[in-house]
Formats: structure tokens, C-alpha cells, sequence
């Protein structure tokens, strides 16, 4: 782990009904969208199954994938939960954060994976990242109005009502 990365469980437990309503929604799914910087600077959005497990954002990706250049190249990053309606009924919940290359951790995320859906992830070599998470976001309909939920690692949980 670098000095001053922030983990999973450390923005969850600065801000742990946040952090649970973000991971649920990522979870409701397995699914999520991930934006990552090309080499010219413009984003690139990619489709992605981040994992929460042993403490950390895990983010597995095809050996040789665009989206895992871009992160090995500049580490920004930003995900998005799948959006199931344009109401967001369920919610919309971002991480943003930076690409922490973990290919020591292959063998441990493989049976962290398989624990965690059901099955095993695709034989052969593949890139691996856990994610410093630098920034939370759940934003969700409440009544007449958004709930905007968010946290700075290192900061506190805050809460704006848009009317």
C-alpha cells in the first residue's frame, strides 16, 4: 500500500452508511462503468465488475485492455454503479480515486473473486488494481427533491438537498 492511499475499508469507515449505500448499488448489479484517461487526454469509458473484498476496490481487467494502459499510464479514475432507470429509484453511487497496480495480489484476488460470485475468473494473465480512493457520491430522488451524499477521504460526510 502507498503512503496516504486511502482503502475500502478506511473512506468506510469514515463514512460507513455512505460507503455501504455506494457499495450496494455497485453490488445490485456486479456492474459499473469506469472512466479512464486516454493518452491525449480525452476520457475513455469502459464497462467493468469492481469488487469489494478484503478491504479493498478491486478492479480486474483483460490482459492488455485499453482502459488498464490508460490507468498504468495516468491513475485517475472514476466509476459510475449501472444506472437501472433514468429515475435513479435505486440511486447512483461514483467513486473516484487512483489505479494502484496489484499484480503481486493475482493469486489472492482470483480466490477472493470465486468467494465473492460464484465463479472463477477467466484463466491466463490480466492486469489488477485495487483503487486509493480519493472520493464517494450517492446521489438519490427524495420526493420533490436529490440527496447528494458525499465524502473526501479525509474529510466529513456531507449532504445537499437540490430542489
Amino acid at each position: 500500500m502507498l503512503v496516504g492511499m486511502t482503502t475500502w475499508d478506511e473512506i468506510s469507515a469514515s463514512a460507513p452508511e455512505l460507503a455501504g449505500k455506494v457499495r450496494t448499488r455497485f453490488e445490485a448489479t456486479g456492474l459499473g462503468f469506469i472512466a479512464t484517461l486516454r493518452k491525449d487526454g480525452s476520457p475513455r469509458i469502459s464497462g467493468i465488475e469492481p469488487l469489494f473484498a478484503d478491504g479493498q476496490l478491486w478492479l480486474g481487467m483483460m490482459d492488455g485492455s485499453l482502459k488498464a494502459h490508460d490507468l498504468l499510464r495516468d491513475p485517475r479514475l472514476a466509476l459510475h454503479s449501472a444506472s437501472e432507470d433514468k429515475q435513479v429509484t435505486n440511486g447512483d453511487a461514483k467513486v473516484s480515486g487512483r489505479a494502484v497496480e496489484a499484480a503481486d495480489a493475482v493469486d489472492s484476488f482470483r480466490k477472493l473473486f470465486a468467494a465473492h460470485t460464484g465463479y472463477e475468473p477467466p484463466p491466463g494473465p490480466f492486469h489488477l488494481f485495487t483503487v486509493d480512493v480519493t472520493e464517494l457520491s450517492f446521489l438519490q430522488p427524495g420526493g420533490d427533491h436529490l440527496v447528494i451524499e458525499s465524502v473526501v477521504a479525509g474529510g466529513l460526510p456531507k449532504r445537499i438537498e437540490r430542489r
